[in-house]
């Protein structure tokens, strides 16, 4: 059985690949990584936006496996008491060449000179490196700011995890999830 990921990042693949240990039906599948578009912005602002992107990716990872697996991270903006602010996710799609299970990671919310670089353009790389956080202008692919934030307590593979374990419930239950997406 082979899983590709829609993904060079490292933290991305690897997460995949700890994760599938814990599941005796994925356990000895070989996991690899490609390179593929996502059809949307360098950095996601919505839900839906984040959702396309995680979709796109495992749709175009699609050849010569078994499943393939989209993830990606966006930014979710949320009204709270009138006050607009900003969280950062991931959605994870897996794909098996006819239809797309979504889950999701947990969501933090982005100190406010982060989420204000990203709504002037930047990616999530740039604006914590413009914010003072990191002086690591790749930081996505080493601790990501989830680590920076959590001050090493939780690194962006940890983080990639959960929603990589969400998308698997579609998996081991696929009687409950007859109309997943149709692509």
């Amino acid at each position: 059985m082979i899983i590709r990921v829609g993904s060079e990042n490292r933290n991305k693949i690897e997460a995949v690949r700890q994760v599938i240990q814990n599941y005796d039906f994925l356990k000895l599948a070989g996991v690899e990584g490609c390179k593929v578009d996502s059809g949307v912005s360098d950095q996601p602002s919505s839900l839906e936006e984040t959702i396309q992107g995680a979709t796109n990716r495992a749709k175009n990872a699609f050849q010569n496996c078994n499943y393939s697996i989209g993830l990606e991270s966006g930014m979710i903006p949320v009204y709270i008491e009138g006050k607009k602010r900003y969280f950062q996710h991931t959605v994870c799609s897996i794909y098996d060449g006819k239809k797309h299970g979504l889950g999701f990671s947990p969501a933090f919310e982005l100190p406010p000179k982060v989420a204000k670089f990203m709504l002037e353009g930047k990616d999530l790389e740039q604006a914590t490196l413009n914010s003072g956080l990191t002086s690591n202008p790749r930081i996505g692919k080493a601790e990501g700011i989830i680590g920076i934030l959590t001050q090493g307590k939780v690194t962006r593979m940890d983080y990639t995890k959960p929603a990589i374990q969400m998308v698997l419930i579609h998996l081991q239950n696929p009687e409950l999830y007859p109309n997943e997406h149709q692509s």
